[in-house]
């Protein structure tokens, strides 16, 4: 049966501060890397050994990578670096701090902002500071002005399909590590989790999700390597 391994960065400099990421290149607070380093033993604990690596093009999720291939002795692994593995696009709020942003909306408004699965946030103005589409990183891509969980999953998905799904059915393991929301997307996508309920699944920073699969590439049994630190999953419908 293939493995897939999910790690979600360490906390990042805007974790720390409370304030919108989304796109922004931050890079992981001294915390974060120290989450990176335990996911990187926890793996080697577990005795995963891994085929191929996928990550976005964002710092926060590369580093968390390194710093985990290198806690388990795997930092030869081929990695691959794709856009559409990136946060979900907080749009007009990115760059914000999520308290004042609360103050200035209302705490209600930002939920749904934040936690509805098909509400996205206030565009983002062409030309600001956080206006990504001269990102050479992004070059012959249009980035998103701004996104639901709804339309990140919309990215993530096809990118899934083919790139690493394929890896799995021939019965590679995997270790993607990137970022809350497009993490969230896969697991709705493989759990089978509704709309409704797929915003409260919660992915713990730095703390690696072993899903074995079986050959449709169904999840057979998932578990945080932390248990300490694990957050529940999503129950698994064997039908």
């Amino acid at each position: 049966m293939p493995d897939l391994v999910l790690l979600r960065h360490g906390q990042s400099q805007w974790n720390l501060e409370n304030r919108f990421t989304g796109w922004v290149d931050v890079d992981l607070s001294p915390k974060g890397e120290e989450e990176a380093r335990r996911g990187g033993e926890l793996l080697k604990a577990a005795g995963l050994e891994f085929d191929q690596a996928f990550t976005s093009v964002l710092t926060r999720a590369i580093r968390t990578l390194w710093l985990s291939l290198q806690g388990c002795g795997q930092v030869w692994i081929p990695v691959e670096k794709d856009w559409r593995l990136n946060e979900r696009h907080y749009g007009g709020l990115t760059g914000l701090n999520k308290a004042e942003t609360a103050e200035r909306h209302g705490a209600e408004q930002v939920h749904i902002w934040r936690r509805s699965y098909d509400i996205p946030p206030p565009p983002l103005e062409a030309g600001g500071p956080y206006d990504f589409a001269a990102d050479r990183r992004y070059h012959g891509v249009t980035p998103p002005a701004t996104e639901s969980l709804k339309t990140t999953l919309e990215r993530v998905l096809p990118y899934w399909d083919a790139a690493i799904a394929p890896r799995l059915q021939g019965g590679e393991t995997v270790l993607i590590a990137a970022h809350g929301n497009s993490l969230r997307a896969i697991v709705k996508h493989l759990f089978g989790v509704s709309d409704s309920e797929i915003p409260g699944v919660e992915i713990p920073t730095g703390n690696p999700l072993h899903i074995e699969l079986d050959a449709q590439l169904r999840p057979v049994r998932g578990r945080y390597l932390d248990e300490a630190r694990a957050a529940p999953l999503p129950e698994l419908s064997l039908a």
